[in-house]
């Protein structure tokens, strides 16, 4: 793989030229009304206690875009019972869904609980889900141009909602401390949005890699899935460029970063050819709080196993669990 974006220096100098919508602050408030007065409580049943011991997980069930009902995974230490946990809100990447409890004990074991957001229409390539989009149970889906041709009935409208009305049901748990948030690739931008629609609640942010920022730059860059998913969309509906580049500025995690407040740690590999080193760095440069994003120059859609350990150093030191 080669280095086939913009030199290092530049990349850190870069921002986005894509404008932002008028009335974008508005625009996701309106959203978030209309998903919360739909909203019904939260359901969590226990899952498995024998197994999970010295854990409690929850299969659980919670109100998303339109209230759709969204399934996740809540996973806490055992110790912690009946009382308030530092809850880490998990986003997953494209494709996936929730999986298993077991994949997802790391946190826990390290004294945080952690809620697993399954992602709708999703989990039918790489990890199991649980929730549709529209239709019952999980799909092997291609979702980027789904809805795309007004922001109001775009998938990703849907999937951004369902994160911040997560982050709402982790409040909960918290009981109104703020939580953290992270993921990976589309779970990164995920993380993204949610730590910028509830910039009050987020303490911290990981993105590792993320997905869906300076989103107008990467489906013209991007030689691999999912953004070539738009491009070869357009190229045959060209009566819709116009209209579907607009939608996608509503949800692009390079203009909704600059209302991101909580302390972020991003990363980016130099050879990612899934979400271009530039378009990371868009989003990475808007941000204008505490952060860092460790750069891995022979690393392509991925992180080395070593970023774990820096990642839980700046979880601790920023997001201790008790």
């Amino acid at each position: 793989m080669p280095w086939y974006d913009m030199p290092l220096e530049r990349l850190r100098e870069y921002r986005t030229d894509t404008a932002e919508p008028e009335g974008l602050d508005d625009w996701w408030a309106q959203r978030l009304r209309q998903a919360r007065a739909q909203a019904q409580p939260a359901a969590f049943t226990l899952h498995e206690p024998d197994v999970y011991d010295p854990f409690l997980v929850y299969d659980v069930e919670f109100s998303g875009a339109g209230g759709d009902p969204i399934r996740a995974w809540y996973v806490k230490p055992a110790e912690r019972a009946g009382r308030p946990s530092k809850v880490v809100v998990k986003f997953i990447g494209y494709g996936g869904g929730r999986g298993a409890p077991t994949e997802h004990l790391l946190l826990p074991a390290l004294g945080y609980a952690v809620l697993i957001m399954d992602s709708r229409g999703q989990g039918g390539r790489w990890a199991s889900g649980a929730t549709g989009d529209g239709a019952v149970g999980p799909e092997n889906s291609q979702v980027m141009s789904r809805g795309i041709t007004t922001p109001e009935d775009y998938y990703y409208t849907r999937m951004f909602t369902d994160a911040a009305l997560a982050v709402d049901a982790a409040l909960e748990l918290s009981e109104g401390a703020p939580v953290a948030v992270s993921g990976a690739s589309q779970g990164g931008g995920l993380a993204l949005a949610a730590a910028a629609l509830h910039r009050d609640n987020v303490g911290v942010c990981h993105a590792d890699v993320p997905f869906l920022c300076d989103i107008q730059r990467a489906i013209t860059l991007a030689p691999h899935a999912p953004y070539t998913e738009i491009p070869e969309f357009l190229a045959e509906n060209i009566a819709l460029i116009d209209t579907a580049l607009n939608t996608l500025r509503y949800i692009d995690c390079a203009l909704l970063a600059r209302r991101i407040t909580a302390n972020c740690l991003l990363s980016v590999g130099l050879m990612d050819l899934i979400c271009p080193p530039s378009t990371v760095f868009a989003a990475f440069n808007e941000i204008a709080t505490d952060k860092d994003i460790a750069v891995y120059p022979y690393s392509g859609h991925s992180v080395p196993r070593a970023h774990a350990e820096r990642q839980l150093r700046h979880l601790r030191q920023n997001f201790p669990a008790s």
